[in-house]
């Protein structure tokens, strides 16, 4: 007897990579990622940052947009800082697109780390490019190459948040590895966790499960956050 388990595209990184006799381009992904959304009960599936594979979103049941390099300033109206290193222009734009085409086909998305700051961005948002600048602190990534800690606290009082929901209100340890953070809010957008230097840490769409952290969740060992995304693109309404 089968069972119906709703297909979750992920974002793919597009990097040169190495395996047996072979260095080559190639799209790819951590492997946490997809073993998060099959230990959830999802179906993964790798999205390709090409043209035109925006058009797989809408026969998706939820989205994922993962974490990888520094978006190009450009995308918000910015300059390039001497701090942003990699950006991939051309996984923006697929990004970019994947979001969108979820948000009118009514798909649910979780954007992760780098995907939170894409979401914002989309949505006509700015991001901090070097948050060390701002925080005077390497809290967020202290050692390159490796996950760090740190706390967040979700929501405040009297409000109540999709994540909220999900992790409950209050302040809880997070694996972390970025140096840039939201600054200006996109469209619709609320921030809805917060690390204790102020940064940003999750945003959201109240009105759909639109949801960012600013996080790794599939670094760590709570996967309640895949678990909701994948309970949600179950239901036979979204």
């Amino acid at each position: 007897m089968s069972v119906h388990r709703p297909v979750i595209g992920i974002s793919a990184y597009a990097e040169d990579a190495r395996w047996g006799v072979w260095d080559l381009p190639a799209c790819l992904l951590p492997q946490n990622y997809v073993d998060q959304v099959a230990a959830a009960g999802g179906a993964p599936v790798m999205l390709p940052p090409v043209p035109g594979a925006q058009a797989a979103v809408g026969r998706l049941d939820g989205l994922i947009i993962s974490g990888g390099p520094d978006i190009e300033p450009a995308r918000y109206g910015a300059l390039r800082g001497p701090a942003t290193t990699i950006v991939r222009p051309g996984r923006d734009e697929a990004e970019i697109a994947f979001f969108l085409a979820a948000l009118e086909a009514g798909v649910p998305v979780l954007g992760i780390c780098r995907g939170m700051q894409l979401m914002n961005v989309a949505l006509g948002g700015t991001l901090i490019q070097h948050l060390p600048d701002v925080v005077a602190s390497e809290v967020h990534s202290p050692t390159p190459g490796t996950m760090a800690e740190h706390a967040v606290t979700i929501g405040e009082a009297g409000s109540r948040s999709r994540l909220a929901e999900i992790l409950g209100v209050g302040t809880r340890a997070v694996p972390t590895h970025h140096h840039q953070g939201v600054d200006q809010l996109g469209n619709g957008l609320v921030a809805t966790a917060w690390a204790e230097d102020g940064t940003i840490e999750a945003i959201e769409l109240r009105d759909r499960f639109a949801l960012g952290v600013q996080w790794h969740p599939e670094s760590g060992y709570d996967s309640a956050l895949f678990r909701a995304l994948v309970q949600t693109a179950a239901l036979p309404t979204r």
